[in-house]
């Protein structure tokens, strides 16, 4: 059945500022990837970990507004949907869920193949630094126990996989948010982030107040302002800068307090974290929580400058353009590419300091690389399936 969300889809014009928000989400989440092997570890404790704790949490930190810039490129894009609502699921979520599913088996049959090539659980540590006792889980009984694994959640293999399930349940949800959003006043959107704002609050007010509240309860997770929290503010968020005009002195001027509150609140949080003598997975990830306040002041100064960037050089947008094209597939296969670039870097002795962002050069180096020669020797429509 067709809906009314309106008539024909839009032509939209090539927006040259969205390439330079990509890039920047798009190299802070490898690089972002690049900072697990300095915040999880396994086996002795190396003589400095103490520096390594430090710089993993000054990058861990500092990397937060990755997954929430891309978020806001999807509002942005898609907001408001125009079109058939059938049509548009067919066309978004088919362009994820196969080479989703694709990599998903790969990475879960990468220990097992290791294995059938002679290798052990060092060798899966060159991939996966940070693996405690998965390093030596290589039978197929264990790689089948993975693979049964993927219609219900992401795996150790397959870390960065728990976006697409999120990206699914936005494409899913889209349609519904679009239709309010396309009768809703300026005024009225703004409200809506005023209570989503609030809703950034909830994990702190929960650990540091009171664990129920606004009407949850041991049997009710959906409390008060439920319905206003999520992922889907930074999808309205995108959808209204998307529309500011700043220019880069103005989003400076704006942008860099707002950006240090963030990150002064978000790395001193972490860092207490993991200074701790023990500490729970919540506990390590509350201050570097995606939907949280100090977040969301590091990610719009991000957004908003990456807007008033003015590219121009053809080579350049060019690039840009092809990372737009061959981005879906980096992400897909960087993150096997990320646990041996920080082990290169070790082993070149690079300064501490420098190690996970010259890691992240490597590893989206040559991410992009291979997915550019995928796209090219596979051609379009196989590559669709491969790589999006």
């Amino acid at each position: 059945m067709k809906t009314s969300l309106q008539s024909a889809p839009r032509v939209r014009e090539h927006l040259v500022w969205l390439d330079v928000v990509r890039f920047a989400a798009m190299f802070t989440v490898v690089c972002c990837h690049c900072a697990d092997p300095f915040n999880f570890f396994s086996g002795e404790m190396p003589a400095n970990i103490d520096d390594i704790k430090f710089w993993g949490a000054a990058y861990a930190s500092l990397l937060r507004p990755c997954v929430p810039l891309f978020v806001m490129i999807t509002g942005t894009l898609l907001l408001p949907v125009r079109g058939d609502t059938g049509q548009f699921y067919r066309k978004r979520i088919s362009r994820v869920f196969w080479p989703f599913l694709i990599w998903s088996v790969l990475y879960c049959l990468f220990p097992w193949l290791m294995g059938l090539l002679g290798f052990g659980s060092d060798a899966l540590r060159f991939f996966y630094p940070y693996l405690g006792e998965e390093a030596s889980r290589q039978s197929f009984a264990d790689v089948w126990e993975y693979l049964s694994a993927i219609p219900l959640n992401f795996v150790v293999f397959d870390v960065h996989m728990w976006y697409i399930y999120l990206l699914i349940g936005l494409y899913l949800y889209m349609p519904i948010f679009s239709a309010w959003i396309e009768k809703a006043t300026e005024r009225a959107k703004h409200w809506f982030l005023v209570a989503w704002g609030v809703t950034l609050f909830v994990p702190y007010m929960r650990v540091f107040v009171e664990p129920y509240f606004w009407g949850s309860c041991t049997w009710n997770e959906f409390y008060m302002l439920y319905y206003f929290a999520g992922f889907n503010g930074y999808l309205l968020l995108g959808h209204c800068l998307s529309k500011l005009e700043w220019p880069m002195r103005k989003a400076l001027l704006w942008g860099i307090p707002m950006f240090v509150v963030g990150y002064v609140a978000t790395y001193l949080g972490f860092r207490h974290m993991t200074t701790l003598p023990e500490y729970s997975a919540e506990q390590l990830e509350l201050f570097i929580y995606y939907c949280s306040p100090n977040v969301v002041l590091m990610t719009i100064p991000i957004f908003l400058i990456c807007k008033a960037v003015t590219v121009r050089a053809e080579w350049l947008k060019r690039a840009l353009a092809n990372l737009t094209v061959c981005g879906f597939g980096v992400y897909m296969i960087h993150y096997i590419f990320t646990g041996p670039s920080v082990t290169v870097m070790r082993a070149l002795d690079v300064p501490l300091g420098l190690q996970i962002p010259c890691a992240a050069v490597v590893a989206f180096g040559i991410s992009w690389l291979l997915v550019y020669l995928i796209r090219k020797v596979s051609g379009e429509k196989v590559a669709r399936y491969l790589v999006g």
